[in-house]
């Protein structure tokens, strides 16, 4: 499987959002769609700081 997992940033340490992340969609103003592949999904409003693909990681940081 190659899905990556959320996480947001908070004070330096990355806390987890959401396993297994398959659709992360733009919205507006810094609003993230983000739904995994059990069918969870969630609103979030931030950045993305970055996205490591070897990892599967995406990490969000507040705006």
């Amino acid at each position: 499987m190659c899905e990556a997992n959320a996480y947001i940033l908070k004070n330096d340490n990355e806390e987890m959002l959401l396993e297994s992340v398959d659709i992360i969609q733009s919205l507006e103003n810094n609003e993230w769609f983000i739904k995994n592949i059990f069918g969870e999904q969630m609103k979030l409003k931030a950045k993305i700081k970055y996205i490591s693909l070897i990892n599967h990681k995406i990490v969000f940081e507040n705006t």
